[in-house]
């Protein structure tokens, strides 16, 4: 805390940690990500999850990734063919490595740290 503001004060940032952060914005920033979202049936935490992923995928992925949703309920082959034991669960294969995501995906910084798009959130220790 400062004794001006009483505001806390952000961690600091070294020049090395500065750049990493960019270099791995800039490598992601042209990365296709193919995706597959697995609900079950039309059901309101399918359709949360579909609009979900469609949001993050249109304001961060624009123009570089495929979105492919299976219905579970249609298609089980799909779900037994890639291990999906809880839907709606969102599989991100690639860019590798492959990552699976579970529940209605509303958990917007937590989605985007899982497919690195964002650096993950610094946890401070106390």
């Amino acid at each position: 805390m400062t004794k001006d503001t009483d505001k806390p004060i952000p961690p600091i940032q070294s020049s090395t940690e500065a750049f990493e952060q960019a270099m791995l914005e800039k490598e992601h920033e042209h990365e296709h990500h193919i995706l597959r979202l697995f609900v079950a049936g039309l059901t309101p935490n399918s359709q949360r999850a579909i609009d979900n992923v469609q949001n993050i995928c249109e304001t961060y992925l624009q123009g570089r990734y495929e979105l492919e949703i299976i219905d579970i309920y249609q298609q089980p082959i799909f779900a037994k063919e890639g291990q999906i034991v809880a839907a709606p669960t969102l599989v991100k294969e690639l860019p590798l490595p492959l990552r699976k995501f579970i529940g209605d995906l509303s958990q917007t910084e937590k989605i985007l740290a899982g497919l690195e798009i964002i650096k993950k959130p610094h946890q401070p220790t106390e």
